[in-house]
């Protein structure tokens, strides 16, 4: 049976804190919009208080999650046991976009290893935390990070990553601007 609350507890941020892997999920207004699931690795994820979290993003082939809370705020992180005991923690909230070159940017970047393809760095404030079982959630060894956006990152540079942005992260499948549409990013190098 899953149990809710408003915060964060301290087992929850372990928790979170702990796992490799997690999932961010935002979706449109738009009955006809694609709903949006995403696995996030690498060390990307910060918990700032109980009610507040950040993780770098960084470039892929879209940006939805940046499209869809521009438009409407909404996100939900899930984070999986995937050894030890069973558990899922989901934390509900409303998500916004940082930039590079931001004051916010400033005050957030120095929290994170920046990968050389980071984006924008998405934050939100949590109001409702959810625990559950996860029973059937499988066991898996964790064996180590992929390599590839960084190789990927290095091989396009600064003006390749910054031309990439520019024709694949401006708008959602939906046509949905992102925040990156409405400003002159710039790469951090």
């Amino acid at each position: 049976m899953g149990k809710f609350s408003t915060e964060m507890a301290d087992h929850h941020i372990a928790f979170a804190e702990k796992q490799k892997m997690f999932c961010v999920s935002t979706a449109p207004l738009s009955a006809d919009g694609h709903i949006n699931l995403s696995p996030k690795g690498l060390d990307c994820f910060r918990v700032l208080s109980p009610n507040k979290v950040a993780y770098i993003d960084i470039i892929g082939s879209g940006n939805e999650t940046s499209a869809h809370i521009l438009e409407n705020k909404r996100i939900t992180f899930m984070f999986c046991a995937f050894d030890g005991p069973p558990n899922i923690l989901r934390l509900y909230g409303h998500g916004y976009t940082v930039l590079p070159g931001s004051a916010e940017w400033e005050l957030l970047a120095p929290l994170f290893t920046l990968p050389l393809a980071a984006r924008q760095i998405i934050v939100a404030d949590i109001h409702k935390v959810q625990t559950s079982c996860g029973y059937t959630v499988p066991l898996y060894d964790y064996t180590g990070e992929r390599d590839h956006a960084q190789k990927w990152a290095t091989k396009k540079g600064p003006a390749g990553l910054q031309q990439y942005i520019a024709e694949h992260n401006t708008t959602s499948m939906d046509g949905l601007p992102t925040a990156l549409a409405e400003d002159s990013h710039t790469i951090v190098e």
